[in-house]
């Protein structure tokens, strides 16, 4: 039976989500939320809020006050030197209205967790949230301003210890940064290798550092790495550091860039892994936080066989609803011409990938995998178990 609107998961959404836009040409499109959340409607999710738009004095909680005017100068003339990270020909180049559309991204994260602070919502899911790149004084891998990192923040203000679990493809790098020397904040991030792949860091080495004391954790991963090693190495890492580090509310980065058919990356994986990673996330919140659960949706690019499932798989585990086989022939029929003219077609019958979708990894990547998830969690266990008290 479905959960009552009033007992779901609240998703963060609305109009001003599809501001966020570096252009046409760009990987991180707004395009994704047309055909992401009708699925997530299509499943069952009907308790939406729109993001507010976080005011500068929010923004200063984790940005530069001087890095937070230049994103306002180039909101108002982006033709401006290349300057914070921005250029009109990287990751980042800069656009009108900027600073409005990404303040209320940031904006979006911080409303999620006020609901879960205040017990709104026990779980919260913000799709357009993960901008996990963005650092203190600059921009970086299409991120302006960091709404994890601002959303961590308001949890530590409110007294809780955070643990953060980052799944994209990519080093949760900027914030596992800012959160560097606060030992009530344990991040956690699986990623492909920073030796083939953008930001080129999150070593396990990191955690031996005297200023994370075993807080940062990083699990780098081989070009190639398919469900079996992800999802063990996932299953391996996370668990008993959360009951080493005993937190008291969950963060999570889902970006689905990770998956087979991404066209940035070179990791394998299913959605199959991916449910089974979000659904061990919610068995977690409800053993360690109390379910206080904030869910972003991070990165992904192939924006119509991939993200909207990737995100309503997020949901249905936030709403502990089953998975349904099928994607619904009207969803499919309603993008398929969109999916077709941007060469990412067609949208998929199944919700959950076929087996035969990627061939096995090589033992030799398996292996490697979790012979580096285990020298990252007896890295980390070993501090903790000097931080936690009791």
């Amino acid at each position: 039976m479905p959960l009552p609107v009033e007992s779901q998961p609240l998703v963060i959404f609305g109009p001003p989500s599809l501001d966020y836009d570096f252009g046409p040409e760009h990987p991180l499109s707004p395009r994704r939320f047309g055909p992401g959340i009708e699925l997530l409607r299509a499943v069952g999710a009907g308790r939406f809020e729109p993001p507010p738009r976080a005011t500068v004095e929010e923004l200063r909680r984790v940005h530069r006050a001087e890095y937070i005017s230049t994103v306002q100068m180039l909101s108002e003339y982006p033709d401006a030197a290349a300057m914070a990270g921005f250029s009109r020909w990287g990751d980042d180049p800069p656009f009108y209205g900027m600073h409005e559309a990404a303040a209320t991204v940031g904006g979006g994260s911080l409303a999620a967790m006020d609901a879960v602070l205040l017990g709104r919502a026990l779980h919260a899911f913000h799709p357009g949230g993960g901008l996990h790149h963005a650092m203190p004084t600059y921009a970086s891998g299409f991120c302006i301003y960091n709404d994890v990192a601002l959303a961590i923040a308001r949890a530590r203000d409110a007294g809780h210890r955070v643990l953060y679990v980052d799944l994209d493809v990519h080093h949760g790098d900027g914030v596992e940064a800012i959160f560097r020397r606060d030992t009530q904040v344990l991040t956690i991030s699986f990623h492909e290798t920073g030796l083939s792949l953008f930001p080129g860091t999150g070593f396990v080495e990191d955690c031996r550092e005297p200023e994370t004391e075993g807080t940062a954790v990083n699990v780098p991963l081989q070009p190639g790495t398919s469900d079996s090693s992800w999802l063990e190495a996932v299953e391996l890492v996370v668990p008993p550091l959360a009951r080493a580090f005993r937190p008291t509310i969950l963060v999570s980065q889902h970006g689905s860039d990770s998956h087979a058919l991404d066209p940035l990356a070179h990791l394998r994986l299913t959605t199959g892994a991916m449910s089974e990673a979000a659904r061990m996330l919610d068995r977690l919140a409800h053993e360690h936080t109390g379910g206080r659960w904030l869910a972003t949706g991070g990165g992904g690019y192939d924006v119509y066989r991939v993200v909207p499932r990737a995100w309503s798989l997020v949901w249905l585990a936030q709403a502990h609803a089953d998975v349904p086989p099928r994607t619904p022939d009207d969803w499919r029929e309603r993008w398929a011409p969109d999916a077709a003219r941007h060469d990412q077609s067609p949208p998929p019958d199944e919700m959950l990938d076929p087996a035969g979708l990627v061939s096995p990894e090589s033992r030799q990547v398996s292996e490697r995998n979790l012979e580096t998830a285990r020298a990252a969690l007896d890295c980390s266990l070993r501090a903790l178990r000097e931080l936690t008290p009791g």
